[in-house]
């Protein structure tokens, strides 16, 4: 099992109060700005879980799709290093703390720059959508400029590793150029904003 982490009791009373306790042990409001940052990561995650849902109920063989799923549960497993690193006071991060870093980041742009080989230029604005998977992946990416911008106001306040901030900006990237590739491949076309 290593270093998985046991959790034996869901409930433990202790945020009754409107508190909870971050990693580095001190005890915050629920309201604060380092709770709605790595809550919005965890609900990106979330939408990230339906999209692997939609995706996984493709056919098997369907284009990319074990491909997308493989992407996908990458994505998952970095936003919950992400929530964990925000969930400490940066100054006081345990030293051997994995977090999502540069190499995450170079990763998501290696693989944006491959879809957009495939994918050609965008010359216009599209609407969010692209069937049910790309609708889904836009859902998610706007979840994700929504964790961006708690992450910056965070930022704003005390001390936030840049590679956090990097990442996430990559991430929404990344997801609006998956969902222009998954209307693609599942034959569904990109409806272009019209002015």
């Amino acid at each position: 099992m290593g270093d998985r982490i046991r959790l034996s009791k869901i409930y433990t009373r202790t945020g009754d109060g409107g508190e909870t306790g971050l990693v580095t042990g001190e005890r915050v409001r629920k309201s604060d700005l380092r709770i709605a940052a790595y809550g919005d990561v965890d609900e990106l995650n979330s939408a990230l879980g339906v999209v692997r849902a939609a995706n996984r109920a493709r056919a098997a063989g369907a284009p990319d799709r074990d491909r997308f799923e493989e992407w996908l549960r990458d994505l998952q497993n970095e936003l919950f290093l992400v929530g964990s690193d925000l969930a400490c006071v940066l100054a006081k991060r345990p030293a051997p703390m994995k977090v999502a870093g540069e190499a995450e980041t170079t990763r998501l742009e290696q693989r944006i720059d491959a879809m957009n080989a495939e994918l050609g230029p965008l010359v216009e604005f599209i609407l969010p959508g692209g069937g049910a998977l790309g609708a889904q992946l836009h859902v998610a990416r706007t979840v994700c400029r929504r964790a961006e911008r708690a992450v910056v106001a965070l930022a704003g306040r005390e001390p936030v590793d840049p590679a956090t901030l990097r990442y996430l900006n990559r991430l929404s990237d990344f997801l609006f150029v998956l969902a222009r590739l998954a209307a693609k491949r599942c034959g569904e076309p990109e409806e272009m904003w019209r002015r």
